[in-house]
């Protein structure tokens, strides 16, 4: 595909953003969002990008963006994603949060909460949460990754193994129409796995951009999660598994 001026121009803002949307184009450009559109699909077709909803994401498949491109990409869906979902956390309660930017958003809208107990395999929360007074924080060893200040590995999962806690809050970087969570590390897979069977409760915190994209390692299924936020509605027939196993969907 010969791409013109204005498509090569999209095509490396996504590549340095990670994603781009089509009112924003629109505006940058000075073009109609009907224009946006047409190149977006070309470009689609071509394989260069994924489109989403309101939008569109670099193709990945088998390897992640890299963290400072994750952490830009659909900021404002991030925000009221977990602004939603630490509305659903109460006081004097303790919680496990894994690795991700949406929730890193989420400790950022749990500096406000009182007397919690905070157990994470993620620097970058930890780091958050300590301008919360009222905040215990319980940080989990093992392999730390110094792209994205994750820690992994058995280590992480025997130090996780020894709670049992009231709610957990877990990302995934991509979400299938079967209903399975996917990722692309096994061995943060093995850690989330781990937290799943340590909580009485399990929030899923994603934006709708993932519905559009591939991981090669299953963490889980929807239907293991208490509730999804997220912020567009599901396809159907995703919506009705989620109805069918009882999992509630909250969309911002």
């Amino acid at each position: 595909m010969t791409l013109n001026v204005r498509q090569s121009k999209i095509l490396e803002r996504a590549r340095d953003a990670g994603s781009v949307a089509v009112e924003d184009l629109a505006d940058q450009f000075t073009v109609s969002v009907q224009t946006i559109r047409r190149d977006l699909s070309e470009l689609a077709e071509a394989g260069l990008i994924e489109r989403v909803h309101g939008g569109a994401v670099i193709r990945t498949g088998v390897t992640n963006f890299a963290y400072e491109a994750r952490r830009r990409m659909n900021e404002a869906a991030k925000a009221a994603i977990a602004k939603a979902c630490a509305r659903t956390i109460p006081d004097n309660c303790s919680i496990i949060l894994n690795l991700g930017t949406t929730t890193e958003a989420v400790a950022r809208e749990l500096l406000g909460h009182h007397n919690i107990t905070v157990v994470t395999n993620n620097i970058n929360v930890a780091n958050i949460l300590l301008a919360n007074d009222s905040c215990d924080i319980m940080v989990a060893g093992g392999n730390l990754r110094r792209v994205d200040g994750g820690l992994v590995g058995d280590l992480t999962a025997d130090f996780i193994n020894q709670f049992k806690v009231d709610y957990a809050v877990i990302g995934a970087s991509a979400l299938d129409e079967e209903g399975d969570l996917l990722d692309f590390d096994l061995a943060e897979v093995r850690v989330s796995r781990m937290i799943l069977r340590r909580a009485r409760k399990v929030f899923l915190v994603t934006d709708a951009s993932k519905l559009a994209r591939s991981a090669p390692v299953r963490l889980a299924s929807l239907s293991e999660i208490d509730t999804l936020f997220i912020d567009a509605a599901l396809p159907e027939a995703l919506r009705e598994r989620c109805a069918q196993w009882d999992t509630k969907v909250h969309v911002v």
